[in-house]
């Protein structure tokens, strides 16, 4: 007997957080037969104070325990309001959801164990209390997803390519689905791919290294180079480039994921250290690091995608889509290979990882694992997340 649809909401908030992106979906069965429809979707920007409380967290900026728990609270609020807000968008009763998933506010992600009080740990911690949003909307509420990865020896990133699979696989093509967000990541989906067959994994840096330098410039005018106008005027510094792509991130193979610990307030220091040896102007400076976000994306596929499989097409999404400099830079430098907007395919840029964090939930909430261990690393399938109830009506 098939069940009969839900109504699904995603929330998430990236590396970059600017703020929150809600997504709508209609999702119904089960894999391989799982069907999901995305209705809607909308964005909720961060309050500047809000937004500037939440780098300087990530960044690793001291902070007490108190100030993290009303951190974490507040951001449940947050969330709760843009689910809200959403449902009035779409003209929709928040009683006709039956669900929300919710990613959360990522302050710390280390997907490598590292020495902690002399035992190597791995941890990761996303915020926006998810009691908080079942309470506020009165639907049962799905977060913290990337834990229970971490628990079975995964770095609990990248969670997205679950996703990617029951979206883009195809019989004939090979695909990659590119997020270009604060980070970007890609989903290697063989010809025909097996769920084992993924694999998945963070090239580098994107949005994040040009917004800072962006804001940076600008003393906080503007949050990111809309169309690539600044890094269009810039002139191109080939060797900056050059040391750009000495990075050694680059080299190590997946699995494998990084954020803003790797590409933060610390790295931005360096990138204008760069600058000042190479006598880059600022536009100069935001133009490396647009070309770099590209590049990197390219040698990640040489290195680590075209020796096992041949790829047809570039299927990208994410803030990062939205910048044409990066677009040509990926075409020019993939021959052969058709580099297209995830909207061409039904999901528009902006709202894709919102929609993925839907779908994840919908399946935690029917007891299916939904990690990749051939993305993530971890010894066998999780099932993802937290289950926060929403009060008895």
């Amino acid at each position: 007997m098939n069940e009969k649809p839900m109504l699904v909401l995603g929330t998430m908030s990236g590396t970059s957080a600017d703020g929150i992106d809600v997504a709508l979906a209609r999702i119904s069965g089960a894999p391989p037969n799982l069907n999901a429809k995305l209705l809607g979707h909308t964005s909720v920007k961060f309050p500047p104070v809000l937004r500037k409380e939440i780098l300087r967290v990530a960044e690793q900026h001291p902070i007490t325990a108190g100030t993290l728990s009303q951190l974490n609270f507040r951001l449940g609020e947050l969330f709760a309001d843009a689910a809200l807000a959403a449902c009035r968008k779409f003209r929709i009763a928040p009683k006709k959801i039956a669900l929300i998933g919710s990613h959360g506010q990522t302050i710390f992600h280390q997907g490598k164990p590292i020495n902690y009080l002399g035992h190597t740990t791995t941890s990761t911690l996303q915020i926006g209390e998810s009691a908080i949003i079942a309470a506020r909307t009165g639907v049962t509420t799905v977060g913290d997803f990337r834990p229970a990865d971490i628990a079975l020896g995964g770095q609990g990133a990248p969670l997205v390519p679950y996703v990617d699979y029951l979206l883009y696989r195809h019989p004939k093509l090979g695909r990659v689905s590119l997020n270009l967000g604060g980070i970007a990541n890609l989903t290697v989906l063989p010809r025909a791919a097996k769920p084992h067959q993924v694999f998945a994994f963070d090239t580098g840096p994107a949005n994040m290294l040009i917004d800072a330098l962006v804001s940076h410039f600008t003393h906080g005018r503007l949050r990111f180079d809309e169309n690539a106008r600044l890094a269009s005027q810039g002139r191109s510094v080939p060797a900056l480039l050059d040391d750009l792509l000495r990075d050694p991130y680059l080299k190590l193979a997946p699995p494998k994921s990084t954020g803003r610990e790797c590409y933060g307030h610390a790295y931005l220091k360096k990138l204008l250290a760069l600058g000042r040896r190479y006598r880059a102007k600022p536009n100069d400076l935001i133009r490396a690091a647009t070309i770099f976000t590209a590049l990197s994306v390219v040698d990640a596929l040489n290195r680590f995608v075209a020796p096992k499989t041949k790829i047809h097409q570039f299927i990208v999404s994410g803030g990062g889509a939205h910048n044409p400099l990066i677009l040509a830079q990926l075409s020019a430098a993939l021959p052969g290979i058709e580099v297209l907007p995830s909207s061409r395919l039904g999901i528009p840029e902006s709202a894709k990882e919102a929609f993925a964090f839907a779908l994840l939930a919908y399946e935690t909430f029917h007891q299916r694992p939904a990690n990749l261990p051939s993305a993530t690393g971890a010894r066998g399938p999780a099932i993802l997340g937290k289950i926060s109830y929403a009060p008895p009506r």
